[in-house]
């Protein structure tokens, strides 16, 4: 049997809750509580409260979701990287 499909939309988060959950308003007005996704977590991808986000969803509850992705800011500029702290030759874990 297959799993079901996810429904995906795109958002504005507008709060952050305790326990790493997100009040998040979607573009179509809805407003759900999120999660940050494993991915998110494991590569240390934070988000803040203004940050658009890609939430999916399961059609069974409509009030809860996951952040899978946060969009980049298209204002922001890809500057060079500040320098590296520490001894380069030691690289942490």
């Amino acid at each position: 049997m297959a799993k079901e499909e996810l429904i995906t939309f795109e958002g504005l988060v507008t709060e952050i809750l305790p326990d790493a959950r997100y009040r998040v308003q979607l573009d179509n007005g809805h407003e759900v509580i999120a999660y940050t996704a494993g991915k998110m977590k494991k590569n240390r991808i934070k988000t803040l409260a203004g940050d658009r986000v890609t939430v999916e969803m399961s059609p069974y509850d409509l009030e809860k979701g996951r952040l899978i992705f946060r969009h980049k800011d298209t204002g922001a500029s890809s500057g060079p990287r500040p320098p590296q702290r520490g001894n380069p030759q030691f690289r942490r874990r």
